[in-house]
């Protein structure tokens, strides 16, 4: 009856410390969904801005090469020249790493000049850096310990998603799921979720809408010849997702040793740009390309679109210009998706959301986050086919990925601990 007495008050303490924990990360997460929530709104005006600019004023991608030389002059005066971007991120969650505060800044002024003289980017890899810059920040001002930093930074992470893209489900489960694949911080759910939701909601408060495609096409039933067209997509995906990241990483690594100095390697990264600007003859692939995306899920897309973002993509972020990878990814598996799509069988719309969703899967090795995207951006309508779709880019996707310090805990194809570095 001891035993039982003593086990029971032990219980009851042990209930009373996971009270007090959750009251506290419920405050953290409010107050880090404000802090970087306010960050993206601000963020998601001046991008909004610099496109709008951009489009009035073309004769400002003249000036791509100088402002290139701008954002490394930048992180130059700050000394950090050696910035790894989203690959820093990751491992300051995975190891404690501290994350600069001088980050927000810096990346906040890089990705809008970028966007602003017409480089070729996206936005929600920078918001990644954004947020978690700021949340770890944060986390060493009030002194925590390592492991409640590193959960401090996830919700950075979740909250500058969030705010910029308006998918709270989707921001959560990429912050966790993104740094280990195989292995989710499910420790961190619950700030995360209340980091993300606060953010987008006053992302929604300031007027900024989250998006919402209406898919055209979306078979209501499951039938066997339709899954036979969506896993060949899946597999097409799963080798264009294969090719970014060879593309990416090896124009990175030719820039680097023909021009080995980053002013110079950044300037000629600019006029490479703007002389395949004026060869294409469009400016549709320069900044991030939204406009392509919801063209290609209404059902139109150009034949070779996919693959010229690819290179207009590796020249930018390649020289040193700032941005995200993702919704470049997103562009390429829609584009992709509509070409492709009509030749499997499928509708164009469908097929376009299928491969903004599997290419995404496939370059950032994060199945669960592709499925919870397709929810918050198509609907649940399909879903079987989206997680099929997702599910085979991601197995045969092999170890590739757009970011060098993520770790994948498990073989893709056995259950076997393997604890590699993506390519």
């Amino acid at each position: 009856m001891r035993n039982k007495l003593r086990k029971f008050i032990e219980n009851v303490e042990n209930s009373e410390d996971i009270f007090v924990t959750f009251l506290g990360w419920s405050f953290a997460g409010s107050v880090i969904g404000m802090l970087v929530g306010l960050a993206g709104i601000a963020f998601h005006w001046a991008l909004e801005w610099a496109a709008v600019f951009r489009t009035a004023h073309p004769a400002i991608l003249w000036l791509l090469p100088f402002g290139g030389l701008l954002i490394v002059l930048a992180y130059r005066q700050e000394h950090m020249e050696n910035d790894k971007g989203t690959n820093f991120i990751l491992i300051a969650v995975r190891s404690n790493a501290a994350v600069s505060i001088r980050t927000a800044p810096l990346i906040f002024f890089s990705t809008v000049v970028t966007h602003l003289f017409g480089g070729s980017a996206g936005r929600e890899g920078a918001a990644l850096q954004l947020g978690g810059s700021i949340a770890s920040w944060l986390g060493r001002e009030v002194e925590l310990n390592e492991r409640e930093e590193r959960i401090m930074t996830m919700c950075g992470m979740a909250a500058g998603f969030s705010a910029l893209f308006g998918t709270p489900l989707t921001a959560v489960v990429f912050a966790m799921e993104v740094i280990t694949v195989g292995v989710m911080h499910y420790s961190a759910i619950v700030p995360c979720t209340i980091s993300a939701l606060v953010a987008a909601g006053l992302a929604k408060g300031a007027g900024i809408t989250a998006p919402f495609y209406h898919v055209l096409g979306i078979p209501t039933e499951i039938t066997l010849n339709a899954g036979w067209c969506v896993g060949l997509l899946g597999i097409g995906c799963a080798l264009l997702s294969i090719l970014f990241c060879v593309v990416m990483e090896q124009v990175s690594g030719r820039y680097r040793r023909y021009f080995p100095n980053p002013l110079l390697r950044v300037f000629v990264g600019g006029l490479l740009v703007i002389g395949l600007t004026y060869l294409v003859g469009t400016r549709d692939y320069n900044g991030a390309g939204m406009e392509l995306i919801e063209r290609a899920i209404g059902g139109e897309a150009e034949t070779g679109a996919f693959l010229l973002k690819i290179l207009f993509t590796a020249l930018t972020l390649g020289a040193g210009f700032k941005g995200g990878e993702i919704v470049p990814s997103f562009f390429i598996g829609a584009t992709f998706g509509c070409v492709a799509g009509p030749l499997l069988g499928l509708p164009p719309s469908f097929a376009a959301s299928l491969g903004m969703a599997a290419v995404f899967c496939g370059v950032t090795n994060c199945p669960m986050t592709s499925v919870f995207l397709c929810i918050e951006l198509f609907g649940v309508k399909g879903m079987g086919y989206y997680a099929l779709c997702c599910g085979v880019s991601y197995m045969l996707s092999g170890y590739y990925g757009l970011y060098s310090e993520q770790k994948i805990m498990y073989s893709k194809v056995q259950p076997e601990f393997i604890n590699k570095n993506v390519h």
